[in-house]
């Protein structure tokens, strides 16, 4: 397993805009604090999401990429790539493989983030079709295919891209978490992007209160104690 100092660069890879943020903006804002490169590789534009109906897909796409740029800004991270896939229409596949290898690549990371591939049914909203759409895929991104030479032929013979290997992936919104981070000195900035999001959280009443209690139980859950917060992932080594 990677130590902290193990960690240079980190790619998280989501379906929407602001799924960092719910799930692992916290220890985003950690590694970017000691100097760790983060990139944001998000699949889809969000258009099919958000409470403004008066905006047509294209103008909710822009106000959320704004907003995904803008809250990654919190928590130190400027290379924000959108693939541009249309939301709630994800499925595994290698167009997407290719797409996110073609990025874990470029990056070179040595941990990437995204989402668990499983249902959760202790808690349904991490488990979107598009959540578990795009960690399956980025899984399969993550291995065999960045590592693969032979995989995606023009990635290499086009446009340069050696092969990669991730040396770890941590999965967040899954059932079985093994791993967590204790954010309690970044949870401000967690929640201060989140509420850059505002074409999916200013409806909300009671949203602070729901974060508090929700990430308060995961430190509890870690034996972290009360008055703390914290992110849960899966750990995944890839060696």
């Amino acid at each position: 397993m990677l130590s902290d100092n193990d960690i240079h660069r980190v790619l998280v890879v989501t379906a929407h805009p602001d799924d960092v943020d719910f799930g692992a903006a916290g220890s985003v804002a950690r590694f970017t604090d000691r100097g760790a490169e983060v990139t944001y590789c998000v699949v889809t534009d969000g258009d099919a999401g958000g409470f403004d109906r008066e905006l047509d897909n294209g103008g909710m796409a822009g106000l959320r990429r704004a907003e995904q740029t803008a809250a990654a800004k919190i928590v130190g991270v400027t290379d924000v790539r959108f693939l541009g896939y249309g939301d709630g229409t994800m499925v595994p596949g290698l167009d997407l493989r290719r797409d996110i290898t073609r990025v874990i690549r470029q990056v070179r990371p040595d941990l990437v983030i995204t989402h668990s591939p499983e249902r959760n049914y202790r808690f349904i909203s991490p488990s979107h079709p598009d959540h578990r759409a795009v960690g399956a895929s980025a899984l399969d991104a993550v291995y065999p295919d960045a590592r693969n030479p032979y995989a995606f032929p023009p990635l290499l013979l086009d446009e340069g891209l050696e092969a990669w290997t991730v040396r770890e992936v941590w999965l967040f919104g899954g059932p079985t978490p093994d791993h967590h981070v204790d954010v309690t000195d970044t949870f401000d900035r967690k929640l201060a992007a989140l509420r850059a999001h505002v074409s999916q959280t200013g409806h909300q009443d009671g949203f602070e209160d729901f974060l508090r209690i929700r990430f308060s139980a995961f430190a509890v859950e870690a034996g972290l104690g009360e008055g703390r917060y914290a992110e849960a992932f899966q750990r995944v080594p890839t060696a």
